[in-house]
Protein backbone atom coordinates (compact mmCIF):
# COMPACT_ATOMS: atom_id res chain seq x y z
CA UNK A 1 0.00 0.00 0.00
CA UNK A 2 2.91 2.28 0.99
CA UNK A 3 4.74 2.04 -2.55
CA UNK A 4 1.05 2.55 -4.33
CA UNK A 5 0.99 5.92 -2.70
CA UNK A 6 4.85 6.44 -2.94
CA UNK A 7 4.36 5.85 -6.92
CA UNK A 8 1.34 8.20 -6.72
CA UNK A 9 3.48 10.94 -5.73
CA UNK A 10 5.77 10.67 -7.63
CA UNK A 11 2.97 10.39 -10.64
CA UNK A 12 1.65 13.75 -9.37
CA UNK A 13 4.98 15.70 -9.16
CA UNK A 14 5.80 14.56 -12.20
CA UNK A 15 2.76 16.04 -13.54
CA UNK A 16 3.42 19.05 -11.50
CA UNK A 17 7.31 19.48 -12.99
CA UNK A 18 5.40 19.20 -16.79
CA UNK A 19 3.49 21.65 -16.61
CA UNK A 20 5.56 24.16 -15.57
CA UNK A 21 6.78 23.75 -19.45
CA UNK A 22 3.08 23.96 -21.06
CA UNK A 23 2.50 26.99 -23.13
CA UNK A 24 5.84 28.01 -22.67
CA UNK A 25 6.51 29.12 -26.70
CA UNK A 26 3.82 32.29 -25.46
CA UNK A 27 6.18 35.45 -25.67
CA UNK A 28 5.66 39.05 -24.66
CA UNK A 29 2.84 38.31 -22.39
CA UNK A 30 1.45 41.38 -20.75
CA UNK A 31 2.10 41.47 -16.56
CA UNK A 32 -0.46 41.20 -14.65
CA UNK A 33 -2.97 44.06 -13.28
CA UNK A 34 -1.70 46.20 -16.19
CA UNK A 35 -3.55 49.45 -17.60
CA UNK A 36 -3.15 51.47 -20.43
CA UNK A 37 -0.57 53.96 -20.49
CA UNK A 38 1.83 51.57 -18.37
CA UNK A 39 5.58 52.78 -18.57
CA UNK A 40 8.76 51.34 -18.02
CA UNK A 41 12.34 51.60 -18.69
CA UNK A 42 11.94 49.33 -22.53
CA UNK A 43 8.27 49.66 -23.26
CA UNK A 44 5.09 52.16 -23.07
CA UNK A 45 1.60 50.44 -23.05
CA UNK A 46 -0.81 53.35 -25.01
CA UNK A 47 -4.01 53.53 -26.59
CA UNK A 48 -4.89 52.58 -29.76
CA UNK A 49 -6.77 55.60 -30.51
CA UNK A 50 -4.17 57.44 -30.35
CA UNK A 51 -1.84 56.61 -32.51
CA UNK A 52 -3.00 58.27 -35.61
CA UNK A 53 -4.49 56.70 -38.72
CA UNK A 54 -2.79 58.31 -41.34
CA UNK A 55 1.30 58.78 -41.52
CA UNK A 56 2.31 62.11 -39.81
CA UNK A 57 5.65 62.41 -41.82
CA UNK A 58 7.41 60.96 -44.00
CA UNK A 59 9.86 57.81 -44.10
CA UNK A 60 13.23 58.76 -42.23
CA UNK A 61 16.32 56.95 -42.95
CA UNK A 62 18.11 55.33 -40.77
CA UNK A 63 21.02 52.75 -39.55
CA UNK A 64 21.01 49.34 -42.07
CA UNK A 65 18.80 51.20 -44.29
CA UNK A 66 19.82 49.36 -48.20
CA UNK A 67 19.09 51.96 -50.81
CA UNK A 68 18.85 51.74 -54.53
CA UNK A 69 20.13 55.29 -56.08
CA UNK A 70 19.19 56.08 -59.67
CA UNK A 71 20.92 58.76 -61.26
CA UNK A 72 19.77 60.66 -64.54
CA UNK A 73 21.25 64.08 -66.01
CA UNK A 74 18.97 66.64 -67.84
CA UNK A 75 16.31 66.00 -65.01
CA UNK A 76 15.47 62.49 -65.62
CA UNK A 77 15.07 62.72 -69.63
CA UNK A 78 17.00 59.52 -70.42
CA UNK A 79 14.41 57.72 -68.00
CA UNK A 80 12.05 58.66 -70.15
CA UNK A 81 13.48 58.15 -73.58
CA UNK A 82 14.28 54.58 -72.50
CA UNK A 83 10.61 53.79 -71.19
CA UNK A 84 9.32 54.97 -74.10
CA UNK A 85 12.06 53.78 -76.58
CA UNK A 86 12.79 57.01 -77.83
CA UNK A 87 16.54 58.57 -78.51
CA UNK A 88 19.63 57.37 -79.23
CA UNK A 89 21.50 54.36 -77.78
CA UNK A 90 23.65 56.72 -75.84
CA UNK A 91 20.59 58.45 -74.13
CA UNK A 92 19.25 55.19 -72.89
CA UNK A 93 22.44 54.11 -71.33
CA UNK A 94 22.31 57.92 -69.47
CA UNK A 95 21.25 56.56 -66.56
CA UNK A 96 24.17 56.74 -63.78
CA UNK A 97 24.17 54.16 -60.99
CA UNK A 98 20.73 52.67 -61.78
CA UNK A 99 19.73 50.28 -58.97
CA UNK A 100 22.65 49.79 -57.49
CA UNK A 101 22.54 49.11 -54.22
CA UNK A 102 24.27 51.15 -50.87
CA UNK A 103 24.17 50.78 -47.11
CA UNK A 104 23.78 53.40 -44.66
CA UNK A 105 26.40 52.22 -42.31
CA UNK A 106 26.35 52.52 -38.17
CA UNK A 107 27.62 56.18 -38.17
CA UNK A 108 24.88 57.16 -40.36
CA UNK A 109 26.87 57.44 -43.32
CA UNK A 110 26.52 55.91 -46.67
CA UNK A 111 29.10 55.84 -49.55
CA UNK A 112 28.24 56.42 -52.61
CA UNK A 113 29.62 57.06 -56.21
CA UNK A 114 31.52 60.09 -56.63
CA UNK A 115 30.76 62.02 -53.69
CA UNK A 116 32.28 59.52 -51.27
CA UNK A 117 30.42 59.24 -47.51
CA UNK A 118 27.65 61.39 -47.19
CA UNK A 119 25.54 61.40 -44.12
CA UNK A 120 22.15 59.92 -44.41
CA UNK A 121 20.48 58.95 -41.36
CA UNK A 122 17.62 60.83 -40.25
CA UNK A 123 16.76 62.56 -43.21
CA UNK A 124 13.43 61.68 -45.43
CA UNK A 125 14.06 60.24 -48.62
CA UNK A 126 12.78 63.89 -50.31
CA UNK A 127 15.57 65.57 -47.71
CA UNK A 128 18.02 63.01 -49.45
CA UNK A 129 17.24 63.32 -52.49
CA UNK A 130 17.94 67.16 -52.29
CA UNK A 131 20.94 66.78 -50.79
CA UNK A 132 22.26 64.06 -53.47
CA UNK A 133 21.24 66.45 -56.18
CA UNK A 134 23.43 69.30 -55.12
CA UNK A 135 26.15 67.27 -54.80
CA UNK A 136 25.67 65.67 -58.14
CA UNK A 137 25.13 68.91 -60.08
CA UNK A 138 28.66 68.76 -59.92
CA UNK A 139 29.33 66.72 -62.17
CA UNK A 140 25.72 66.12 -64.34
CA UNK A 141 23.75 68.97 -65.39
CA UNK A 142 20.31 68.96 -63.92
CA UNK A 143 20.55 65.43 -62.02
CA UNK A 144 17.40 63.56 -61.33
CA UNK A 145 17.74 61.53 -58.43
CA UNK A 146 15.65 58.56 -57.00
CA UNK A 147 16.51 57.07 -53.81
CA UNK A 148 14.29 53.37 -52.75
CA UNK A 149 14.76 52.14 -49.36
CA UNK A 150 14.41 48.60 -50.34
CA UNK A 151 14.51 46.76 -46.64
CA UNK A 152 12.11 48.40 -44.99
CA UNK A 153 10.41 45.47 -43.50
CA UNK A 154 7.57 44.22 -40.54
CA UNK A 155 7.87 40.91 -38.43
CA UNK A 156 4.56 39.48 -37.81
CA UNK A 157 3.93 37.02 -36.11
CA UNK A 158 0.52 35.96 -36.52
CA UNK A 159 -0.24 32.96 -33.64
CA UNK A 160 1.05 30.02 -34.31
CA UNK A 161 4.38 28.19 -33.56
CA UNK A 162 6.76 28.43 -36.59
CA UNK A 163 4.43 30.44 -38.65
CA UNK A 164 6.11 33.97 -37.95
CA UNK A 165 7.06 35.82 -41.14
CA UNK A 166 9.11 38.80 -42.60
CA UNK A 167 7.05 41.43 -44.77
CA UNK A 168 9.02 44.03 -46.91
CA UNK A 169 7.38 46.95 -47.06
CA UNK A 170 6.47 47.85 -50.93
CA UNK A 171 5.25 51.35 -50.22
CA UNK A 172 4.73 54.32 -46.88
CA UNK A 173 1.15 53.24 -46.82
CA UNK A 174 1.01 49.88 -45.78
CA UNK A 175 -1.51 49.21 -43.50
CA UNK A 176 -2.19 46.87 -40.74
CA UNK A 177 -4.72 44.64 -42.19
CA UNK A 178 -2.86 44.67 -45.72
CA UNK A 179 0.03 42.55 -43.68
CA UNK A 180 -1.33 40.51 -41.98
CA UNK A 181 -3.22 39.37 -45.24
CA UNK A 182 0.13 39.02 -46.53
CA UNK A 183 1.48 36.89 -43.79
CA UNK A 184 -1.29 34.73 -44.46
CA UNK A 185 -3.48 36.08 -41.87
CA UNK A 186 -3.75 35.08 -38.53
CA UNK A 187 -2.82 31.25 -37.38
CA UNK A 188 -5.66 29.03 -35.90
CA UNK A 189 -4.47 29.29 -32.77
CA UNK A 190 -4.09 33.11 -32.85
CA UNK A 191 -6.11 35.54 -30.52
CA UNK A 192 -7.85 38.30 -32.87
CA UNK A 193 -9.41 39.83 -29.98
CA UNK A 194 -4.81 40.12 -28.66
CA UNK A 195 -3.06 41.91 -31.49
CA UNK A 196 -0.17 43.77 -30.69
CA UNK A 197 1.78 46.44 -31.93
CA UNK A 198 5.14 47.06 -31.10
CA UNK A 199 6.67 50.53 -32.62
CA UNK A 200 10.35 51.57 -31.58
CA UNK A 201 9.90 55.48 -30.21
CA UNK A 202 12.27 57.88 -28.71
CA UNK A 203 14.27 54.53 -27.38
CA UNK A 204 11.85 52.20 -26.27
CA UNK A 205 9.26 50.11 -27.91
CA UNK A 206 5.82 51.26 -27.31
CA UNK A 207 2.85 48.54 -27.96
CA UNK A 208 -0.33 49.28 -28.81
CA UNK A 209 -3.22 46.47 -27.86
CA UNK A 210 -5.44 46.07 -30.99
CA UNK A 211 -8.47 43.91 -30.27
CA UNK A 212 -9.76 42.66 -34.05
CA UNK A 213 -12.36 40.33 -32.98
CA UNK A 214 -15.75 42.57 -33.73
CA UNK A 215 -16.48 45.29 -36.64
CA UNK A 216 -15.09 47.76 -33.72
CA UNK A 217 -11.48 46.65 -35.00
CA UNK A 218 -12.09 48.03 -38.52
CA UNK A 219 -11.61 51.71 -36.63
CA UNK A 220 -7.60 50.60 -36.22
CA UNK A 221 -7.33 48.15 -39.45
CA UNK A 222 -5.93 50.83 -41.35
CA UNK A 223 -3.40 52.06 -39.19
CA UNK A 224 -0.30 52.98 -41.07
CA UNK A 225 2.79 50.29 -40.55
CA UNK A 226 6.31 51.46 -40.16
CA UNK A 227 9.38 49.62 -41.17
CA UNK A 228 10.94 47.84 -38.44
CA UNK A 229 7.53 47.54 -36.86
CA UNK A 230 6.93 44.22 -34.94
CA UNK A 231 2.77 42.31 -35.01
CA UNK A 232 2.08 40.32 -32.54
CA UNK A 233 -0.94 38.20 -32.32
CA UNK A 234 -1.19 36.37 -29.30
CA UNK A 235 -2.21 32.83 -29.13
CA UNK A 236 -4.76 30.96 -27.32
CA UNK A 237 -3.53 28.72 -24.57
CA UNK A 238 -3.75 24.95 -25.32
CA UNK A 239 -3.47 23.90 -21.64
CA UNK A 240 -5.07 20.39 -21.79
CA UNK A 241 -3.62 19.71 -24.85
CA UNK A 242 0.21 20.25 -23.86
CA UNK A 243 0.14 19.02 -19.85
CA UNK A 244 -1.22 15.49 -22.19
CA UNK A 245 1.72 15.98 -24.62
CA UNK A 246 4.30 16.86 -21.59
CA UNK A 247 2.81 13.75 -19.52
CA UNK A 248 2.58 11.00 -21.62
CA UNK A 249 6.46 10.17 -21.60
CA UNK A 250 6.04 9.89 -17.97
CA UNK A 251 3.11 7.91 -17.62
CA UNK A 252 4.07 5.50 -20.40
CA UNK A 253 7.02 5.29 -17.99
CA UNK A 254 5.21 4.69 -14.96
CA UNK A 255 2.50 2.43 -16.22
CA UNK A 256 5.95 0.08 -17.69
CA UNK A 257 7.15 0.02 -14.24
CA UNK A 258 3.58 -0.59 -12.31
CA UNK A 259 3.73 -3.37 -15.20
CA UNK A 260 6.99 -4.67 -13.94
CA UNK A 261 5.85 -4.54 -10.48
CA UNK A 262 2.49 -6.61 -10.78
CA UNK A 263 4.51 -9.32 -12.63
CA UNK A 264 7.28 -9.90 -10.21
CA UNK A 265 4.77 -9.33 -6.73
Amino acid sequence: MLKTANILYAIIMLLFLSACGINSDIMFRSPKGEHQNKKSQYYEIVNPDSLPKEREEDYRLTVDDRLTLTVSPNDGKQIIESVTGTGDQTASNGNIFRNMEYTIRTDGYARLPLISDIHLSGLTIKQAEDSLRKYYSEYYIDPFIIIKVVNKRVIVFPGGGGDAKVIYLKNNNTRLMEVLAEAGGLATRGKSKSVKLMRFVDNKRIIIPIDLSTLDGLAYADIIVQGNDYIYVEPHPRVVREALQQATPFLSFVTSILLLLNYFK
